[in-house]
């Protein structure tokens, strides 16, 4: 869909730096919870790429629109709703990662330009099984408490005011029965460069994140950093020397790293 002055729809994506010379977009997906403004920061560090945010209903500027318990009706509607400018690529980390390939597949089956390529984070092959209990069913301090046992990633003063608790518990709901209740639905592979990352201590080992490899026929490469399921955190500035390698030199990741290696 076109952009049209004063229309509202663009809302889906956000940009807090414009950069008319970038070479190249990227538009970043975030985590389960997450909000785009923490990716959108990174275009301070990529002067030569545009970095944009998809931002999803419940958070953010969009606090206030219904959010969504299905991967299908929410891709449809992006892809529907939102114009993604060429030349352009997508990054993903854990549920992001799924709604990054999810929509590059739905701008494929709509005939519409797609990423360039696709670069995917801490998440486990689509076809694969997820490998932990749904939690979306999970009061407001229930839910914290799985959350913060398996990610780490939540300050811990916002259990202890139960109106920021439930605010942040909400979106986290939503999104996890996203995660739950999502199925593959078997397809062609994508005809892109395929990025996948990862950290050496997160509990998806490299083998099952070379399993993304299955889902494109173009060139393929895995890169561990150090760190567990939010590695990219505290290693910002190695993961985005790599993505910007991808982005603007037009070269692979990095080598692929061998799943099967002992030093994993």
């Amino acid at each position: 869909m076109p952009e049209v002055p004063g229309h509202t729809v663009p809302r889906w994506l956000v940009n807090r730096r414009k950069r008319p010379d970038a070479t190249i977009r990227l538009y970043c997906f975030a985590h389960s919870g997450g909000s785009a403004a923490e990716y959108v920061r990174w275009g301070d560090h990529v002067p030569d790429i545009e970095v944009w945010g998809v931002q999803l209903p419940g958070r953010g500027s969009r606090f206030d629109d219904p959010q969504y318990t299905r991967v299908g009706p929410l891709v449809h509607d992006l892809v529907e709703q939102a114009a993604f400018r060429a030349p352009f690529a997508f990054f993903g980390h854990s549920l992001g990662a799924l709604l990054a390939y999810e929509t590059a597949r739905a701008l494929r089956e709509r005939g519409l330009p797609g990423p360039e390529r696709l670069l995917l984070s801490a998440c486990p092959a689509p076809h694969r099984p997820r490998g932990l209990p749904p939690i979306h069913h999970l009061g407001d301090r229930e839910l914290f408490t799985a959350v913060q046992g398996e990610y780490g990633s939540l300050p811990d003063q916002v259990a202890e005011d139960p109106e920021l608790l439930a605010i942040m518990m909400a979106s986290h709901r939503f999104d996890f029965e996203m995660v739950d209740s999502y199925r593959h639905t078997p397809g062609e592979p994508l005809d892109l460069p395929l990025h996948v990352f990862g950290g050496t201590e997160d509990r998806l080992p490299a083998e099952e994140l070379a399993r993304w490899q299955s889902h494109s026929r173009g060139p393929f490469a895995l890169n561990l950093l150090p760190g567990g399921h939010f590695y990219l955190r505290e290693h910002r500035a190695a993961l985005l020397a790599l993505i910007r390698a991808a982005l603007t030199d037009h070269r692979p990741a990095g080598p692929p790293v061998d799943p099967l290696s002992p030093d994993l």
